[in-house]
């Protein structure tokens, strides 16, 4: 059974860290995030949580699988991350999916949730995301402005007031841009205030 691992990262929901170990050096890595999504999908739901999605990160030293989980009409819990971890780490052991070192962690989606699919994207019309696609669009990679809408497989996305269309298939990564202030964790700036170090005046002699 793996062992809490205290790793001193920052999260903004509740998270669980595992470390599992296992020693196959100069092995190669196949797995492929379609099937790690379809290994691991059926046993969230059958826990009675969300499936969000993966972000697997292969490295032949050590790799890194992070899964995203959520709850039907309340937060995730602190129990329900273990829980799932220790029911991917018994899953895992018996299909071995992943060769060599690597750590599993399980985790709510938190207030800058990824967004992987496009129901995903249709849930969250209104808000504003963050994302980067494969093929550049206009010679631009990254992209940040509300989504306006989802049509068919094509993501709607206002980009400084211009309306952009992005297939889903291109987005390598998207995140939702938290509302601070709507979330009580700070005031807006006041205009023509910029954040961050402010240079000392230069004193008069």
């Amino acid at each position: 059974m793996p062992e809490k691992q205290d790793n001193g990262e920052f999260w903004n929901g509740p998270c669980a860290h595992f470390f599992l170990a296992k020693f196959a050096a100069g092995s190669r890595i196949a797995v492929t995030n379609e099937k790690l999504n379809e290994l691991l999908t059926p046993l969230v739901i059958d826990l009675g949580l969300e499936f969000v999605g993966i972000e697997f990160s292969p490295s032949r030293g050590s790799s890194l699988l992070r899964v995203f989980i959520d709850a039907p009409e309340r937060p995730v819990t602190i129990d329900d991350c273990e829980r799932v971890s220790r029911e991917i780490s018994a899953l895992m052991d018996v299909n071995d999916p992943i060769e060599g070192h690597y750590t599993l962690e399980v985790s709510s989606p938190g207030i800058d949730r990824p967004l992987f699919t496009v129901e995903h994207f249709t849930r969250f019309i209104g808000s504003e995301a963050k994302l980067n696609v494969a093929l550049p669009i206009d010679g631009r990679h990254r992209f940040q402005g509300l989504i306006k809408g989802v049509e068919g497989d094509r993501i709607h996305l206002d980009q400084d007031g211009k309306d952009v269309h992005i297939a889903h298939a291109n987005i390598v990564k998207a995140k939702l841009v938290p509302d601070y202030v709507a979330l009580g964790f700070g005031a807006a700036p006041k205009k023509n205030e910029h954040l961050g170090a402010r240079k000392r005046a230069p004193k008069h002699k």
